[in-house]
């Protein structure tokens, strides 16, 4: 039988693998077949209720996780508990016209016979708003049972009342174990290659590592080994047949999702740890990825402003520089000139306190603390400023030792506050003993 016949599907609509890739063979068909996610399987939780047909009104669910962690086989598995009907839509090619004819079937179907219907929607993330609006009825009312499957973050992605009306359930990559659980069942299994194959113990490694926590790109991938090993007319997959199969290891990153987010998450809180070579790691993954080098140069001007600050003032003008020299050069060449930048920051001596001042001062003027401005402060380029006694007591910095005048700058109510204090590291250990000697010509008001 040709691997890639179409499928056939059972009578509740769900496609039953039979006749497809080697992935959708050896699809789950229980719960018991489930490898990984153990965290969501434990008796009584809610996915296995709803996977199992017990614990009352069957409720919608969004299934947030990576690629290849059984996000489509959770819901064939709600679809077959209780008998239920199975839709399946791609958000990549469904419109409104063609959600609103699945729903209006579902009602009828419900009404009619009492039977269940579970719409199973595939990357739910690329819906727009109206097209998650018109599903909000059929989940409210009860009318389908919404098992939505995503790579991206719900909170970013999915409308807040299709959302809080529904499940969210999180999966996991899976573990190097559960890799090898998968292939060592497709190897045997009569779904699979019914022990007629083995694989060599390096050859596996090699495919659990390519596979990256991704069970149907494993599945993907030994089918391939394996018709290499067929070709050469052997019965064991080397490890040529793995890596003749797949190039090497995917850059798994989404611009536009929660992967994004990590990544760049990782990079800057490696800068800020001062570990140049995960921060250099994380530039790279980004970079392979497609990201834009001006987005990555301007995280680097932020952290070093936040996590350098005054501990070495010159990375803000590193980080700078690198921005501008990105947006003229582009890339290739603007890796190196991002390289550059991080190393200067990775390594730079790491202070957050200008960061913390800041925050400190905005949270005070957040809760009130904003008392009026000192006369002595205020505007006097106005013809009735004077009668009012604006600028009346100021000095003028320069007339006095160091330029720094003896009055009280900070309004009323925030008098001796204060909100920088520089730490012991790098340049700002310099500027401790100079701000003592500020501070205190600045009380010495008179």
């Amino acid at each position: 039988m040709d691997l890639f016949d179409a499928m056939g599907t059972d009578d509740a609509g769900i496609p039953d693998g039979a006749g497809g890739p080697l992935a959708a063979r050896m699809r789950p068909r229980t719960l018991d077949e489930v490898v990984g996610q153990g965290h969501l399987l434990a008796e009584g939780s809610p996915l296995r209720r709803l996977a199992e047909a017990s614990g009352g009104a069957p409720s919608s669910v969004f299934l947030w996780g990576p690629p290849g962690t059984g996000k489509t086989t959770f819901a064939y598995l709600i679809a077959r508990a209780g008998n239920r009907h199975f839709e399946e839509v791609s958000a990549v090619s469904a419109g409104v016209k063609e959600l609103r004819a699945v729903v209006s079937a579902a009602r009828q179907r419900l009404a009619t016979s009492g039977r269940e219907t579970v719409l199973f929607v595939d990357e739910v993330h690329r819906f727009n708003r109206a097209q998650q609006d018109a599903l909000l009825p059929a989940v409210e009312n009860g009318w389908v049972t919404l098992v939505a499957a995503t790579t991206e973050n719900p909170s970013f992605t999915v409308v807040s009342p299709l959302l809080s009306r529904s499940l969210l359930v999180t999966l996991k990559g899976l573990a190097e174990e559960d890799i090898r659980t998968i292939v060592a069942r497709a190897l045997e299994d009569e779904r699979g290659f019914a022990g007629r194959l083995s694989i060599a113990a390096d050859a596996l490694d090699n495919l659990v590592r390519i596979a990256g926590r991704d069970g149907r790109r494993s599945l993907t991938l030994l089918e391939a080994a394996a018709e290499g090993a067929r070709t050469r007319g052997e019965t064991t997959i080397e490890l040529a047949d793995v890596a003749k199969a797949s190039d090497g290891a995917t850059v798994r990153y989404d611009r536009a999702g929660d992967q994004h987010y990590d990544v760049v998450s990782a990079f800057i809180k490696s800068i800020r740890g001062s570990d140049v070579d995960a921060a250099m790691h994380y530039l790279a993954r980004m970079l392979s990825a497609g990201e834009d080098p001006r987005f990555i140069a301007r995280r680097l001007m932020i952290s070093a402003a936040e996590d350098v600050g005054m501990a070495d003032p010159s990375a803000l003008q590193t980080a700078t520089a690198a921005a501008q020299s990105v947006a003229l050069v582009g890339m290739p060449e603007a890796r190196i000139i991002l390289a550059e930048a991080v190393v200067h920051l990775a390594t730079a001596p790491k202070s957050n306190r200008a960061y913390m001042a800041v925050n400190a001062a905005m949270s005070d003027v957040a809760a009130g603390k904003a008392g009026p401005v000192p006369e002595a402060l205020r505007d006097t380029h106005y013809a009735s400023a004077k009668d009012l006694g604006h600028g009346e007591g100021y000095k003028y910095a320069h007339d006095f030792p160091g330029a720094v005048a003896p009055m009280k700058f900070m309004p009323e109510g925030l008098e001796g506050v204060r909100y920088y204090n520089p730490s012991d590291r790098g340049y700002e250990s310099q500027i401790t003993s100079w701000l003592a000697r500020i501070r205190k010509a600045l009380e010495e008001d008179s």
